[in-house]
């Protein structure tokens, strides 16, 4: 039999035509699979966890059937609780699928801990923009008999003297001893 005679012939037209139906039939089955699968229209609501504990935001993620993941805590926020949700992904109110992850972010226990720099021996024109630039705030200033006017002459947090290098919580007050100008009485 020639080419174009099996090309013409009936038998051939039908094995055609029964290839496209099984292709159609094929593709919708695999489509509706895939609807199925994938609970195609269905969405959930993420719940807003801003200000919640991890455990009160384990349980609202469990009831929504959604899952979690904690991320690296960020950095200390004073306005919510400790180990609280400060930040999620996706937003609260987004609409996700079943069993989606979201990602929290929780507020720490503290401020980190910063390096004291070094500010014994220069000025408290020098000392007070180092140490706010870093995060301190300068708490109280006295004053001893030093010759060096407005000299730094030792560093205290919470009553204990410390030195350059220590960690403190950012934010600490740092107390500050200056000279006042004056000869002590030993000199």
């Amino acid at each position: 039999m020639s080419l174009i005679k099996f090309l013409t012939s009936k038998v051939f037209w039908i094995q055609i035509v029964l290839a496209v139906v099984a292709v159609v039939v094929l593709s919708f089955l695999m489509l509706k699979w895939l609807d199925y699968r994938t609970n195609h229209g269905s969405f959930v609501t993420v719940p807003d966890l801003a200000g919640k504990t991890i455990e009160t935001a384990k349980m609202e993620i469990n009831d929504h059937d959604l899952t979690m993941e904690i991320q690296d805590s960020a950095n200390y926020n004073p306005s919510y609780p400790k180990f609280s949700v400060i930040e999620q992904y996706p937003t609260a109110g987004s609409q996700v699928k079943e069993s989606r992850k979201i990602y929290l972010i929780l507020n720490p226990s503290g401020y980190r801990k910063v390096e004291l720099p070094v500010v014994v021996g220069r000025t408290f024109r020098q000392a007070k923009p180092t140490l706010e630039a870093i995060g301190f705030e300068v708490g109280k200033i006295s004053y001893i008999d030093d010759i060096g006017k407005d000299e730094v002459q030792s560093i205290s947090f919470e009553g204990k003297s410390v030195k350059a290098g220590d960690l403190l919580p950012m934010t600490s007050k740092i107390d500050l001893v200056l000279g006042n100008g004056n000869r002590g009485l030993d000199e």
